[in-house]
């Protein structure tokens, strides 16, 4: 699940994975709002659902202080933070919240391929 409020997100995404998803190997959700990413973590079947990545800075609840809802709520489910600002402060939040990772814009895609190869091989 991608959790972001930029409309052309969800297009990188799409494009970066698009042999990916074309094969089948993995489905991508995109959701607008931490709100609604806790909602849907709440209604995805366990296995079906096996990393949230998403942006930091949102209005109204930002993915900070959704961090700690979501991991409680869904603790076997890895958070991967996504922000334009990766400096020690917003690192050491993220990590202390309990993600698994904090990735600056622009994404690094091939970090982010190797964590989800690692998620599917995890629960294959």
């Amino acid at each position: 699940m991608v959790v972001d409020d930029e409309p052309d997100v969800e297009a990188l995404f799409r494009q970066q994975f698009r042999r990916d998803l074309r094969a089948g190997r993995f489905l991508m959700e995109f959701v607008s709002s931490a709100r609604v990413a806790l909602q849907r973590a709440g209604e995805i079947e366990d296995a079906t659902l096996i990393l949230i990545l998403s942006d930091i800075n949102m209005p109204g609840m930002s993915g900070l202080e959704m961090l700690p809802i979501v991991r409680s709520a869904r603790p076997d489910v890895p958070v991967i933070m996504i922000t334009a600002y990766g400096d020690a402060e917003t690192r050491r939040k993220a990590l202390a919240n309990g993600a698994a990772d904090l990735l600056t814009k622009p994404i690094d895609f091939v970090a982010l391929r190797q964590e989800i190869d690692t998620r599917l091989e995890q629960v294959a």
